[in-house]
């Protein structure tokens, strides 16, 4: 078994010659987001193979592919009705590298852009794969190398001073009596949705979410989503693909809900974030080009960076903050009763809570699931510099307990997707150029490596 050294240099060493290639001159820079002509390549048959041994692992850990989110044959999932189907992790190894040696052994220099950006793809993918049964199999990982062998980077250490600095920019904008966690939440508490208002709120912001997302990207005539409400869940939101360009979008209700969620949740979730997405790759790679690693997700690959930086960075596209601010003060404040002449105030504070986390709550869940912290005190460090209630806290530490470092993929995935498109000319004076970016990133496979050297 490989140490985590050795795992790096394996990584290294087999993506090496895939991201010194990658030019990346495919459409993504003329932005059109057309359909392209099939291709059959020796590519298939590797991806079958990492598909069936992504639902043998989910054996081991039915959180790594949902039931719901598999949408290939049905005769390629194991056999549960059987005893002792689970294939021992040994052999998922010598699986996992054989694929890997399959990739390594396949003639690179007649791919095309797409094709290798598919070569690219399933390497970070298996690679990953390995590395879960290798963590299955019990072998210890700190939180930066579990993130670095699951999702091929880790997050910065940010230094304390910085979010002292963002404090301070929040006691000015927010003087008065008391600590600045409990100004914070007392003013924010003025901004709870009413609960009858919720549905109503949320749809709203979907609808005009998707009137943005179309002005921009060209989506299945048929696409479409259903939103519910619901309790006692250990995250926020979650959208579960449906198939077809559906999705159904949950909203965690067990905490008050803040307005500036309306917005956000309806961006991240859904316009132009992992419906919008998921619909793309679902119309343009799985029944496009009947490539088949496309037909599942997982948590805990590259991918989901890629994913999780979509969404996140989607909120500010679709809603940049002058537009944002004047849909809240003419629309949703109004929709939900609360007071539209503090949305300029209530914007500043959310653009600066949002320098605090996810950044804070990354520095707080390495400490934490390295056992440096115990469960109290990391409840204490995230009220400290994440402005949240002890309720809150300790609903992220739930997320911090199930999902471990997946936490990374929302800060550090949206800075992947920021650098790459303002690298590549998406300034913020160049809007246009910033969605036909996105739009090329929606539709194509990538990787974090990939985005990171392009």
């Amino acid at each position: 078994m490989r140490s985590i050294l050795d795992r790096r240099e394996f990584l290294k060493e087999g993506l090496a010659g895939v991201i010194a290639s990658l030019a990346w001159v495919y459409s993504v820079n003329k932005g059109n987001c057309t359909d392209i002509d099939l291709q059959t390549n020796a590519m298939d048959p590797i991806a079958e193979s990492y598909v069936k041994l992504m639902l043998k692992i989910a054996q081991y850990d039915p959180d790594y592919v949902l039931a719901e989110d598999y949408f290939g044959p049905e005769e390629w999932k194991p056999d549960t009705t059987k005893e002792n189907t689970k294939v021992p992790l040994d052999e998922l190894t010598l699986i996992a590298k054989k694929l890997i040696q399959q990739l390594d052994q396949l003639d690179r220099v007649k791919f095309d852009e797409m094709e290798k950006l598919r070569y690219a793809f399933l390497y970070t993918q298996i690679s990953s794969a390995k590395a879960k049964i290798d963590i299955m199999s019990g072998q210890k990982m700190s939180f930066d190398e579990e993130s670095l062998a699951l999702y091929s980077v880790k997050a910065k250490q940010q230094d304390e001073s910085y979010f002292k600095g963002v404090i301070g920019e929040l006691n000015k904008i927010l003087p008065g009596q008391g600590s600045i966690v409990e100004r914070a939440n007392k003013f924010k508490s003025e901004f709870f949705i009413p609960e009858d208002k919720l549905h109503t709120v949320f749809t709203t912001a979907l609808a005009e979410a998707r009137r943005r997302t179309l002005e921009h990207i060209q989506l299945p005539k048929n696409e479409g989503v259903e939103l519910e409400l619901v309790k006692d869940k250990p995250w926020l939101a979650y959208q579960q693909i449906l198939g077809n360009s559906k999705s159904l979008i949950q909203i965690n209700t067990d905490l008050p809900l803040h307005m500036f969620y309306a917005i956000d949740l309806a961006c991240h979730e859904v316009y132009p974030g992992h419906h919008t997405h998921s619909t793309l790759l679902e119309d343009r790679l799985m029944k496009g080009r009947k490539w088949v690693e496309f037909s599942l997700n997982s948590m805990f690959v590259p991918f989901v960076l890629i994913a999780e930086g979509i969404a996140e960075y989607g909120i500010e596209l679709a809603f940049p903050m002058s537009e944002r601010i004047a849909y809240e003060k003419a629309v949703l404040f109004p929709l939900a009763g609360l007071d539209s002449s503090k949305v300029e105030q209530y914007n500043e504070v959310r653009e600066l809570s949002n320098k605090l986390s996810p950044e804070w709550d990354i520095q707080v869940a390495r400490q934490y699931l390295d056992g440096i912290i115990n469960r109290d005190e990391a409840v204490k460090l995230l009220i400290k510099y994440s402005l949240c209630n002890t309720e809150e806290a300790s609903k992220s530490i739930e997320f911090f307990d199930k999902y471990k470092s997946y936490i990374i993929s929302y800060g550090v995935g949206k800075e992947i997707i920021s650098e790459y498109i303002r690298r590549n000319g998406g300034t913020e004076t160049n809007h246009k150029k910033r969605w036909d970016l996105f739009c090329g990133i929606l539709s194509t496979p990538q990787t974090p490596s990939g985005l990171q050297s392009a």
